[in-house]
């Protein structure tokens, strides 16, 4: 895994909606989001598809004015958006808070459900679960999975519990067999490789709004695959502290120059209540 690996478009729309639309009350042109995704890498016929399948998705609405055509937000992307602005900038990617309360969700489900076990299991995983064995997966602190496993259409087949382990237990080894912590560390370490520089340098002013939004969708992309595991039972080194510290020096150098770049790049037209 390196930085460079490729973002997906509907990733960095996310971010770029995030920045620039979310609490705005406003719609942005597709030309300014393909130009700014072009300086981003993206090619325009990727970014065109990705703001349709978006729409198709319940995530963003159209509105025309005139002969362009603008998007806006929706209530589901405005919670997404929500949900991964709370998890930047008041969660962490540190848990120093963490008051010994583990998360236990069983689940047993019948062979043939294949494609249930493998949906709920990557949903687990998405919300910071590990397995301790195989039907029996843990998360730190006080999760709520009701919604998630509401969604899948599982609640007779799931148990879930609070619990507290047993003071001779060691923890830090129980973290190292259930969740791969090498893999975690490795792509914090990249990061901070990738960025660091970037704590001393500016760049051009028309590429500001653009690396900042590659910034920002890498730095999400970590932090959502990261369980917030006690900070107490991680190694000594462990590197997500440097990573969240490079990730708020860069993103406060970029600020003012994303900002021009932005009033420059962006058409930006007030949301009209008759389209929402």
């Amino acid at each position: 895994m390196t930085t460079e690996e490729s973002l997906r478009p509907q990733s960095l729309m996310l971010t770029f909606l995030g920045d620039q639309v979310l609490g705005r009350d406003v719609c942005v042109y597709s030309g300014s989001v393909i130009d700014v995704f072009a300086r981003a890498g993206v090619g325009e016929q990727a970014t065109r598809s990705t703001l349709t399948r978006m729409v198709n998705r319940g995530l963003l609405r159209r509105q025309r004015e005139g002969r362009r055509m603008y998007f806006g937000l929706t209530e589901r992307s405005r919670a997404v958006l929500r949900d991964g602005e709370r998890r930047i900038w008041q969660t962490g990617a540190v848990n120093r808070h963490w008051d010994g309360t583990w998360t236990l969700l069983g689940f047993s489900l019948p062979e043939s459900w294949q494609r249930q076990r493998h949906d709920l299991r990557s949903k687990l995983t998405w919300s910071g679960f590990g397995p301790l064995f195989s039907g029996l997966w843990i998360a730190p602190g006080e999760v709520d999975v009701s919604a998630l496993v509401a969604e899948l259409g599982l609640s007779a087949h799931v148990k879930v519990f609070r619990a507290h382990a047993d003071s001779g237990m060691d923890i830090g080894a129980m973290i190292e067999e259930t969740w791969e912590l090498a893999e975690l560390a490795a792509r914090y370490e990249e990061f901070v490789r990738h960025w660091q520089p970037w704590e001393t340098r500016l760049p051009d002013a028309d590429d500001a709004l653009a690396l900042r939004l590659r910034l920002s969708a890498e730095w999400l992309r970590i932090i959502r695959r990261d369980p917030r595991l006690p900070v107490r039972h991680l190694p000594d080194d462990w590197p997500a502290d440097q990573a969240e510290k490079t990730f708020r020096t860069v993103q406060e150098r970029f600020a003012p120059l994303a900002q021009d770049a932005s009033r420059r790049l962006l058409d930006l037209v007030p949301a009209r209540a008759d389209q929402a």
